[in-house]
């Protein structure tokens, strides 16, 4: 099955990357270089969400953390999983994840790009329908 993936990173090339790897595989791919790209896209697609957002945490402006506050409490992107994707490995950071209701984290440094869309799919797959 084709799904809509929303990647936000401010590393253009990281972004290229996923976006040949999650495109070659059959997905419909939207890059935003910022978390601020990625609100404004949110807020004005109304119901056409994305089935998942790869998101990384350290961003100029607004970063991944405060992108997922905002997403959860304007209630943007209903039914959307939301994957951490960031070299913060911390346990700290992978907690406040939890506790932000992502639903999945990739630590970058360690996983390759098949990986990552391997591990995206198995989220958006493994956990059903839309909540």
């Amino acid at each position: 099955m084709a799904y809509k993936v929303y990647l936000v990173d401010d590393d253009r090339f990281l972004l290229d990357l996923y976006a040949v790897k999650f495109r070659g595989a059959g997905h419909e791919v939207s890059v935003f270089g910022s978390g601020d790209d990625l609100l404004l896209a949110l807020r004005k697609s109304g119901s056409d969400s994305p089935d998942v957002i790869l998101l990384d945490l350290i961003m100029p402006g607004i970063g991944g953390f405060e992108v997922l506050v905002t997403i959860r409490k304007e209630n943007l992107a209903k039914g959307t999983k939301i994957i951490i994707l960031s070299n913060q490995g911390q346990d700290s950071d992978i907690e406040r994840a939890k506790q932000l209701s992502a639903d999945g984290y990739i630590i970058k440094a360690s996983a390759i790009p098949s990986e990552v869309l391997a591990e995206t799919l198995r989220t958006v797959e493994a956990t059903g329908k839309p909540r």
